[in-house]
């Protein structure tokens, strides 16, 4: 069906089809625009006011013999809003309607005009919670499309920068932004995801990137290892957009996807970049170290306290001074578990209460329960240890995925010894080793393939790269365009 010339079968089209008798946000206006009747569909909370009202009021001025026979020339002289479109399809103009584009028919023409004047509800582009600096920029990703790609063209004015929108789900109709420079991505790669993306048969992004991630690439669930990389820092995003990355945004969520990435881009942060070279290259192998002692501390304690034999005497203090009520292994997983409902707990605690109540969930979980004879205070000062560790990593994913791998060594550690910690270990190895991003390549990568000048800039944070710009004069200029 395409939209007819006839203004009374196009609105009770539209009038089956939206029901705004029954939705109430859904607004129509039957006006006349140089003698001819004329009908306009709007989403209120979606639409700006003062740019329909000052439309309609030019159409007042419109007289019949003013009326163009086309509407194309309409649009071109009647129309002086810049977003406007035609469209014919019925059913593509509900969709953009839904989407806060509103539309206008006017008898005698068969097509309908799009007037994109949405404003959505938004927060402000504060700075994220999850990911902050010591510093740098202040702004964070928000929940609405156009404010985060604007957030990305402030920072990058190459005109070689691409924004592509997609869609999908049948019924929610999710925008989806890839952005990437053209000169700089890999085209493959960018191709492949865009045909996933335009194939997804799904009813709705009910979970956002997490729905789409899992829909573009169905990994083997049994590796916990994350195969993207998700930011909430626009200028995160610019500089992996710099880096021949593609981002991609979906609309109703503060978060950036980056792919595709390895190990190490998951582990970087953007302090590494806001502190000269030597500072940063600490932070950087600081955080690669405790990334290590996260996984391995408890097992490894697990380990010589089933040997005690093996501990050398200038680490004869780790050994549990009191007596053991209930297995280390034991004490080990509760606490495992306890730390993820103490988190739980604290995201759905108000405000308000979140001192007092972390105040007494210290007092009571952690003297009284050394006290009672449950937990003896090595293994409490080790989990701490750890807990606290997992919030050097801005990934929750790659977090967690060293929590398994931490829980399924401490098993094995206890069950076989030295044999299960070793084949722990090497289970942990090939999970990172055997897993690949999306396009394919290593996960490790410079380790496998080696390239020791590119491992090389991964673990030790150099200077930026700059360009020497030639003046009139013949003389080199410094670029002033930062970069990562």
């Amino acid at each position: 069906m395409k939209i007819a010339p006839s203004l009374d079968k196009n609105m009770q089209y539209f009038q089956q089809l939206l029901k705004p008798g029954l939705n109430f946000d859904i607004v129509y206006r039957v006006v006349r625009i140089g003698g001819r009747e004329a009908c306009l569909y709007f989403v209120d909370g979606f639409t700006k006011d003062d740019t329909l009202l000052r439309l309609l009021q030019s159409f007042e001025s419109i007289r019949p013999e003013d009326m163009p026979k086309t509407a194309h020339e309409f649009s071109k002289l009647y129309l002086p809003y810049g977003e406007i479109g035609l469209e014919t399809d019925p059913d593509t103009l509900a969709a953009m309607l839904l989407s806060g584009v509103s539309f206008l028919l006017i008898d005698g023409y068969s097509q309908g005009f799009t007037i994109d004047c949405r404003t959505y509800p938004a927060r402000g582009v504060s700075e994220p919670e999850k990911d902050k600096v010591l510093r740098g920029s202040r702004d964070g990703f928000v929940e609405t499309l156009v404010f985060n790609t604007a957030l990305i063209r402030r920072r990058i004015r190459d005109p070689k920068l691409r924004m592509e929108i997609l869609s999908a789900g049948e019924s929610s109709h999710t925008d989806i932004a890839l952005c990437y420079i053209e000169s700089r991505v890999d085209s493959d790669l960018l191709n492949r995801i865009r045909k996933r993306i335009e194939k997804l048969h799904v009813d709705a992004l009910t979970m956002n990137q997490e729905s789409l991630a899992e829909c573009i690439y169905p990994h083997k669930w049994y590796n916990p290892f994350p195969k993207f990389r998700f930011s909430e820092r626009p200028d995160t995003a610019a500089a992996s957009i710099l880096e021949g990355n593609i981002i991609i945004l979906v609309d109703n969520s503060p978060s950036a996807m980056i792919l595709p990435s390895s190990i190490f881009d998951i582990i970087e942060e953007a302090d590494d970049y806001y502190f000269p070279p030597l500072t940063g290259t600490y932070l950087r192998l600081s955080r690669m170290v405790i990334f290590f002692l996260t996984l391995f501390l408890t097992p490894i304690w697990l380990l010589y306290m089933q040997n005690p034999q093996w501990i050398p005497d200038w680490l004869a203090f780790i050994q549990v001074a009191d007596e053991i009520h209930v297995a280390l292994i034991f004490q080990l997983l509760i606490l495992e578990f306890a730390i993820d409902g103490l988190r739980l707990a604290a995201v759905n605690t108000p405000s308000m209460l979140t001192t007092p109540l972390s105040v007494i969930a210290g007092i009571v979980l952690g003297e009284y329960s050394v006290k009672s004879g449950w937990f003896n205070s090595e293994t409490m000062l080790y989990m701490a240890f750890v807990t606290i560790a997992n919030y050097s990593m801005t990934s929750f994913e790659l977090g967690y995925a060293l929590k398994f791998m931490r829980v399924l060594i401490l098993l094995l550690t206890h069950f076989f010894n030295l044999h299960g910690f070793i084949a722990g270990t090497v289970f942990s190895i090939l999970c990172l080793v055997f897993n690949r991003t999306i396009a394919g390549k290593s996960y490790i990568y410079p380790l496998i393939p080696f390239r020791f000048g590119e491992l090389k800039k991964r673990l030790f944070r150099g200077r930026l790269p700059h360009k020497e710009k030639e003046t009139s004069d013949g003389r080199g200029r410094q670029n002033r365009a930062g970069g990562r």
